[in-house]
């Protein structure tokens, strides 16, 4: 079944150099943007994430500092990355939790702006959890009885792979809606106000932390009552966007 789209969706996928989504850095990705006419435009390239690309991160993806060393860095691709994916919503593979996070430190670290508010994600290996409780590898197999082989972890490779999954899971679950708007919903694991999930909305739709000692508080009123916090946060080791988020709460806060 083909996606029913009223605007572009771009199924993204990255290679790291790690797991760490505050500090680790792309070194490759790879894009299909989905027009809602059917058109696909795949965009993929390779990037010098100007740290060392550890073994541990090579041999999953096989991507060494001899092949970057001579790429772009994200700074240098970050304003026609941002003009590609202008208007769009997106779509991935365990991408809500880790590639999302990535790209946006990723375009904050470059100092390019960009909303990724307005944007609506599907992040398929959820869907696949909430029905079948598998890999990506194991997952094309099962919908699409196709093998990935050797071919995984590669970033192009992953994210034709999603998109196939997607369509397929379409077609097996006659209760899955054919609608962005209800994939993303049901893909997401709870809405967050940032994409590390440390801040969370409660039933107010009043952000709230979702960790440590004020898990469950409302973070303008934590702040109100111990502004400390607020900046244990900005000097800790949180991702960019986090920080920017609780800053916003803040200077908000501080208008009224």
């Amino acid at each position: 079944m083909e996606l029913k789209l009223t605007r572009p969706i771009i199924f993204f996928d990255l290679e790291t150099t790690g797991v760490d989504t505050s500090r680790d850095r792309i070194v490759e990705i790879s894009l299909i943007k989905i027009m809602p006419d059917g058109e696909q435009i795949i965009k993929t390239r390779r990037i010098n994430p100007t740290i060392p690309i550890p073994k541990e991160a090579s041999d999953v993806h096989h991507i060494t500092d001899d092949d970057v060393r001579d790429q772009p860095t994200f700074r240098q691709v970050a304003k026609s990355l941002k003009e590609f994916m202008e208007g769009c919503d997106f779509g991935g593979f365990n991408s809500n939790r880790f590639d999302l996070p990535v790209l946006v430190e990723e375009f904050m670290r470059a100092g390019v702006e960009v909303d990724f508010r307005n944007r609506r994600y599907i992040d398929v290996q959820n869907i696949f959890h909430k029905k079948e409780e598998r890999t990506l590898i194991a997952a094309y197999r099962f919908y699409c009885n196709k093998e990935l082989g050797d071919a995984a972890h590669a970033a192009e490779a992953d994210t034709l792979a999603t998109y196939e999954v997607l369509k397929a899971q379409l077609d097996r679950y006659p209760d899955l809606e054919n609608d962005v708007e209800f994939l993303s919903k049901f893909s997401s694991r709870g809405e967050t106000a940032d994409f590390a999930g440390r801040i969370g909305y409660n039933d107010k739709g009043e952000e709230i932390f979702t960790f440590g000692k004020y898990k469950g508080q409302s973070v303008e009123k934590v702040f109100a009552t111990e502004p400390s916090y607020y900046d244990w946060m900005m000097n800790g080791d949180f991702p960019q966007y986090t920080k920017k988020i609780i800053t916003e709460i803040r200077l908000r806060a501080k208008k009224f």
